[in-house]
């Protein structure tokens, strides 16, 4: 778990049409992120 202001860590993802997506390519930018960890679960 981060501290609210906290870095994020560099990573890599692939996005739902196969593009990669680099932290790193926007540094200096705002950027939000967000995820729903049950999207793939059942229920």
């Amino acid at each position: 778990m981060l501290d609210v202001g906290t870095m994020a860590p560099e990573f890599s993802v692939s996005d739902h049409d196969n593009t990669t997506f680099n932290l790193a390519d926007e540094r200096g930018k705002w950027v939000l992120m967000w995820w729903y960890p049950k999207a793939d679960t059942p229920g």
